[in-house]
Formats: C-alpha cells, structure tokens, sequence
C-alpha cells in the first residue's frame, strides 16, 4: 500500500499540497511509518487563499511548515473516531476541532472524502486550508 506521500503524488488533486510538502522539508516526515492521520487540502482549497498567500507562505517554509503541521495528527483516526473525539492535537501543538453534526467537517473545512487508507496512516480530503487559531 502507498504512504501518504505517494498517495498526494499520485492525484492531481494534491499538487499543490505536495509542492507545500516539499518546500516545508516534509516529504521524509510523512513517509515514515507513524501512523499519521492527516487532513489534505485539495487544489481547490488553496485557490480559497486569498490571492498571493501561497506564493507567501512558499517563501516562508518555517510558517508553511507550521500551517502543514497543523493538517497532521498523530495516530491513525477514522472518521467516526474523529467525531466521537471533538477534538485532536495536531502535530503542530494547537487542537483540531471536529464536527459530526452535518457532514463531516474539520475546524472550518467539510470532509470531501473519508478514511482514505495509506500505509503509515490515513487521509481525509478538506475543502479548505485550515488555520491554527
């Protein structure tokens, strides 16, 4: 079975997560076994930014290495778990708060697809970047 790298290498939906992967110095992290429960942005979600925030953060890997953090816990975490949780510590130190009511959303972003397995972890596809805070 693919990691979570070769899985984001692999859609075209994940190109620009992987370059922000790539440029944040993450690649070798997040091809180790973990397990790691991880919350992807699509393309779509970083065309959301508000224009220019990409090519920012792309000079600036430290805090695109935090945000890109803040995607990823440690564990792997179904959908019905994240829920039944509320809320997960992210790798980068600050709470992701979970919500089952309608859907499946993580902080501000719904879950565009679940329970994607990898083999050091799980995927879920978020519809928006989200952000520490």
């Amino acid at each position: 079975m693919p990691n979570i790298v070769d899985i984001a290498a692999s859609n075209p939906d994940f190109s620009t997560l992987l370059t922000a992967i790539k440029v944040a110095g993450l690649v070798e992290a997040l091809q180790q076994p973990g397990p790691f429960t991880v919350f992807a942005p699509n393309d779509a979600a970083f065309a959301k930014l508000p224009p220019g925030t990409v090519q920012t953060l792309v000079q600036n890997p430290p805090q695109l290495a935090r945000i890109l953090t803040y995607h990823v816990a440690a564990g792997r975490y179904t959908q019905n778990e994240l829920i039944q949780m509320g809320t997960i510590p992210s790798l980068e130190g600050a709470p992701i708060p979970m919500n089952g009511t309608d859907g499946f959303e993580v902080k501000n972003a719904t879950v565009l697809a679940a329970d994607i397995p990898a083999d050091n972890g799980i995927i879920h596809v978020l519809d928006n970047v989200i952000l520490m805070g």
